[in-house]
This record gives structure tokens, sequence and C-alpha cells, in this order.
């Protein structure tokens, strides 16, 4: 074995420039083609946006109208993504009169909504001409804004989803509805909590930019850093080092972030040419790569976007949203670890030695605070503090803990000793930056969540949602099975188009009822969507983490998302275990912290136990690898016992567990012969 030396977190040369643009240009595709600005302009766009952060945090704190705080938000977020994300490529780096006409538009709709009053609420049925020209006007301001921060397609589908509304009178059955008129349909949605200030813009305003706020905290704090450098220091030193980094990394980077492109892009830029060290192919780095970045958007304590949504939705708390994630986190980077120990005996890979800065022990014991940081969240909600102020708290936690650093970023010693002026060093600190990307980064996905409120708008209005169920339910015969074979293909469809945001709104309104209407309980059935809603993050055409990753790595973008579907694959037949059996909800620890206390532990532990065994059956069935390579036989076994494990059932579970038996007798049978 010959051993390559890989410095600890260092620029890789072999990371070019051209490699780096490329990933920027993934990120682009997610979060719209953002301005560089300068001088005066760029000072005003940040304290913009340091002002919107602290009006969030004060509304944690404080009491607002519901109607105003979703109001002021949107119109923070119309005000800020026309001045950050440009109407076309060209228009790049300025910001040009239209920009500022579209961005005043967008205020001046919540000015008329907050200076009306109640009575302003109480005409929404019959609304008055103003009424009518504001409410279009924010519709269109909407439609713009999802165009320049995701692309074309949602607001298309947006679009479709309002033509709905007009001209449901003139679609054959069952999808024929009496039809809406402009101001029927303004009054629904601009002038009402049910429209385009309904639930997802209530998440959006109180608890997702929260998230990035305190996610925003965590990275300048030097929290990310600590994370990247312990994760190598402390899987150094065997040919499984880098795939495992790759891993603890990803989980440690993601779980503030809840950003799969971003987290594939800030650790494929350390940990790729690692990887190609050990032995892995341009594509196979990619992959894993990106497989460990989609963990973010599943993994505590942030998770994605669409979590907060699910909570909103099933009237439910936060923290039993997290205690839901707890063991299908756990089963998914099971699946990336296993993966990774294949992929070395498979493939001989190389040993690398790190040339370790410092030992993990040794990080720990400076920066422990920044576990601290991590959990914080969830502490005080054990405590009993609501979502919004547990993370209000926890990012005080980051920001009073990272003066426990030497080389503290948010503010300076040397600022608040006053030995560097005091407003420059407070503009330019890393509080305000802090302040500002919370800011910045809730742009797109508020903007999504603003176009979905037209969608769930549309869809509560016609009765969409029970349409579609029954079409669902009619196709499938009423049968669990197809029926949930059949919203997983309709979420995976929808997300191809759609970020995972806005795929789970979609689908939670309309695909949901038909899972509910056979007897799944709620939260089992919204977390079967959230899944496959996730799942999107690694189909083409918008397989955006495989992507970016291919852009790092230098790989086959295309090859990079089949290997990423290698990696991810075993993992995501997990949520059949969710809706096909009762027991099966176990992996959700029966879905709140209230059936937990009375739910049947050893229950839950064996329906863990056959969900792991199950996947690493699927893994090594795919992989072609046991305890050594597998037989076009043994292979078959595998996926079989894996397929069997995931239905819960005592039948199924006696033929999976019995295939794993049969495999791994016939292949110590011939270890002489052929050893591993």
């Amino acid at each position: 074995m010959s051993e390559d030396a890989t410095l600890l977190h260092q620029p890789a040369p072999e990371i070019s420039a051209e490699a780096l643009q490329r990933a920027e240009e993934m990120i682009e595709r997610e979060e719209g083609v953002h301005n560089k600005l300068s001088g005066w302009l760029a000072a005003f766009v940040a304290a913009v946006a340091v002002t919107m952060s602290l009006f969030h945090l004060y509304t944690a704190y404080a009491i607002v109208r519901p109607e105003h705080l979703r109001a002021i938000h949107v119109a923070f977020v119309l005000f800020l993504s026309f001045l950050i994300f440009p109407i076309a490529r060209r228009f790049r780096h300025r910001v040009m009169w239209w920009d500022w006409l579209l961005a005043l538009a967008g205020v001046a709709t919540t000015v008329y909504l907050i200076a009306g009053g109640d009575e302003f609420f109480d005409r929404s049925i019959v609304p008055n001409d103003w009424d009518i020209v504001f409410g279009v006007a924010l519709a269109l301001l909407i439609l713009e804004a999802m165009r320049r921060t995701t692309g074309w397609i949602l607001p298309l589908v947006t679009s479709c989803f309002l033509l709905y509304a007009f001209f449901g009178a003139y679609l054959p059955a069952p999808w024929t509805h009496k039809g809406y008129e402009l101001p029927r349909l303004v009054g629904h949605m601009y002038m009402t909590l049910e429209g385009i200030y309904g639930t997802a813009v209530s998440v959006s305003s109180t608890l997702i930019i929260l998230f990035t706020i305190y996610g925003a905290f965590l990275q300048f704090s030097g929290a990310g850093k600590f994370f990247i450098d312990f994760s190598f220091s402390a899987m150094g030193g065997r040919p499984t080092s880098a795939g495992r980094t790759v891993t603890l990394a990803s989980f440690l980077l993601g779980g503030p972030s809840g950003s799969g492109v971003a987290t594939t892009v800030t650790l494929g830029a350390v940990a790729a040419p690692m990887l190609a060290k050990v032995g892995y192919s341009k594509e196979e780095a990619g992959g894993l790569l990106a497989a460990g970045g989609l963990g973010a958007i599943i993994s505590p304590p942030v998770l994605g976007a669409a979590a907060f949504l699910i909570a909103e939705f099933l009237k439910i708390s936060y923290l039993d949203v997290l205690l839901m994630a707890v063991i299908p986190t756990c089963l998914y980077y099971l699946t990336l670890f296993v993966m990774v120990e294949i992929d070395v005996r498979k493939f001989g890979m190389k040993d690398v030695r790190f040339e370790q800065v410092e030992s993990a022990w040794s990080l720990t014991k400076k920066y422990w605070f920044h576990f601290l940081s991590l959990v914080s969240i969830i502490v005080f909600m054990l405590m009993g503090f609501s979502p919004e102020l547990s993370v209000f708290w926890a990012t005080v936690v980051a920001l009073v803990t990272s003066f426990l650093r030497r080389d503290c970023t948010l503010l300076s010693y040397e600022l608040l000793r006053g030995r560097e002026p005091l407003l420059r060093g407070f503009v330019d600190s890393g509080l305000i930056k802090a302040l500002d990307g919370g800011s910045r980064a809730v742009l797109n996905v508020a903007a999504t969540c603003a176009g979905a409120g037209l969608i769930v708008g549309v869809v509560t209005l016609t009765g969409l949602g029970l349409k579609f169920s029954s079409i669902v339910l009619a196709y499938a015969g009423n049968s669990l099975l197809l029926t949930a074979i059949y919203t997983a293909l309709i979420v995976w469809i929808v997300g191809l188009a759609v970020p995972v945001t806005a795929s789970y709104i979609i689908c939670a309104v309309i695909a949901a009822p038909a899972l509910i209407a056979l007897k799944v309980p709620e939260f089992a059935a919204h977390m079967f969507i959230f899944y496959y809603a996730v799942l999107s993050e690694v189909s083409p055409p918008t397989a955006l983490s495989p992507f970016a990753a291919a852009a790092i790595t230098g790989g086959d973008p295309y090859k990079t998302t089949l290997q990423c579907w290698k990696y991810t694959t075993p993992a995501f037949l997990v949520p059949f275990m969710f809706v096909l059996e009762p027991s099966g909800q176990g992996l959700l620890l029966m879905g709140s912290t209230k059936a937990l206390a009375g739910a049947d532990w050893g229950s839950i532990a064996w329906v863990t136990f056959s969900a792991a065994a199950g996947i690493v059956a699927l893994a090594c069935g795919f992989q072609g690898w046991l305890l050594k390579r597998a037989s076009f036989l043994e292979r078959a076994m595998l996926i079989v016992a894996g397929f069997a494990l995931v239905y819960t059932h005592l039948v199924s579970d006696i033929i999976g567990f019995s295939c794993i038996a049969a495999v791994v007798t016939m292949q110590w049978m011939r270890r002489d012969r052929a050893p591993a």
C-alpha cells in the first residue's frame, strides 16, 4: 500500500479556479444569479439585509400581528430580491431603474395592507378596485421574484395553478369546478391568511429566516471550519478515512445549514483531492460528496426548509419533527458508511496519511463550545421554549461562545478594546456579515414560499387536493402499496422541476390526502412526501448537488448523478416503512414526544434493526460485495432481502433475514478459494 500525504483543510491546487467557478454556477442555479455590488449601493443593500435580520430577531421575542409580520417579511424579500438578483444575466452587478421600481412596488403592497387596518381584511369577499390593483401587482411581483431566484419553471407551474382557478368550468370531469373571477381570487390570495400570506410565508417569516441567521452566525463564528478540521482529524489513518471524513463532515456541516448544494461545494473544495488520491474516480468522488451534501436536508437540528412546513401543516412542535428525523437520519448515514466500507474493499483503495495540524482531541479541547452551539436549539426546545425562541437563544449562544476563540471573528477583541476605529471595525465585523448573510440566504426560499402560497390558495379554494387524491386512489384500486408507489412517483416528478420546498408544499396539499384516506397517519404521510421531495436534489434535470460536485471534481455530471443514486438509493426505500405497516411508524418515534411516552420500545428497536439490516443488504446487493465479491445469485438474494425487510411484517422479515444468512453462509464456505 502506498501512502499519500494530504494537508489538513488546505486549499488544494488540484481544484482549479474554473472548477470553483462551475460550482458557483451550480449554486446560482438554485439560488439565482447574484449581483456583486460595490460602493454606496452595496452598503445600502447590506444595511437593508441587516435591518431585516434584526427585525426578525426582534419578532422572535416580541409580539407582532401575524398579518403584519408576514406582509413585512414579503416586502423585505421582494425589495432585496429585485436589488440582488438581476432581471437577466447581462444586467449583472448593477441595479437598473426597473429594479428600483419593482422593489418599491413590493413595499407599496405591504404599506397599503397595513394602512388599511382591519377593514382591509373585512372586505376580502368584495374587494374594491384598489385592492384588486395591489393584489394583482403583488402576485406578479412574486412570480417575477421566483423567476429571478429559482428560474422559469416554478413561476410557470404557479401560473398553471392560477389558470386552473380561472378556467376550471371549462375542464373535463373530474377536474372541473365552477371557476373564480379576479376579485374573488384576489380577495382570497391577498386579503386573507389562506393565500400568499398563508402557512408557507408564516413559516418563512418565523422559523426559516431565524434558522438561516443562526446558520450564518455559526459560519462566521468559525464553527464550519472547526467541523471540517475535526472530521479530518478524527477519521485519518485508514483506507476508509477519506469516505468516512466526507460522511462525518457532511453531517456536522449540513446539520446547521440545511442546504445540500452549499454543503457539497464547501466540503468538496477541501475533500475532492483527498478522494482522488485514495482511488475514487471523479464521478465516484462527486457522487459521495453529493450524497453527503444531500444529508444536510434531512439532518437535525435544521433539516431543510420543508421541515418547518411539516410542523406548521401538522400543527405540531418543531421538536416533534426533529424527533421524527432522528432514526431516518441515522439510517441514511449508515448507508453512506456501509457504501464507503464496501468501496475500499471492492476497489482496493489506498491508505492516505493526513498531515494533521492537531489531533481531534486537541481540537475538541480548544473548540468544544462549537458543539454546544450545534445542540443548543434542541436543549432549549426540551426546556420548553418555542422553536422561535429556541433558535433566537441558540444564536445568542453562538455569538457569546464565539468570544471563547482567540481569533473571534464575530466581534474582534481589538474592536472591543478600542484598538481599532469603532464604526469601521463594527461595519466590517463578522457580526454584521452574519446578519447580512442570514437575510440573503432566505431570499430564494422565501420567494418560493410566497409563490407556494398562491398554489395552496388555489388548492384550498377549488378543492383540487380531494379531487387529485380520489383519482390516485381510483388508479391504485385503494391498494396502500400502489398508492404509496404512485405518490412517490408524483412527488419525484414534481421535484424534477421545482426545488425541494416547493415540491413538498405542492404534494402535501394534493398527494398526502390519498395516503391519509387509507388510514396512514398524517405525520407518516407528510414525512414520506418530504423524503421523496428531497430525492429531487439528485434527480436530473435539477440534480444540483451532483452537478456542483461534478464541477469540482471534473467528472461527468450525469455519471456523477448515477453514482450519487448508488449511494443514496438504499436509504430512500426507508420511507415506505413509514406507511405500509403501523409498526414502521416506530422509525419516526411515533410522531411526537407524547405518543412516544407510551410506545412499545421493543417494537421500535426491532423495526430499526430490520431497517438497518435491509439497508445493508441493499447496499451490498447494489455494490455486489458482502464479505467478498458476490455472485449474481448472491446479489439477487441480497436485493430481495433488502426489499423484504422494508415491508415490516413477520413473514417478510423471515424471508429477508433468511436470504442474508444464506448469502453469508455461501460466502463463508468459499472463503479459502477466493480470499477477500
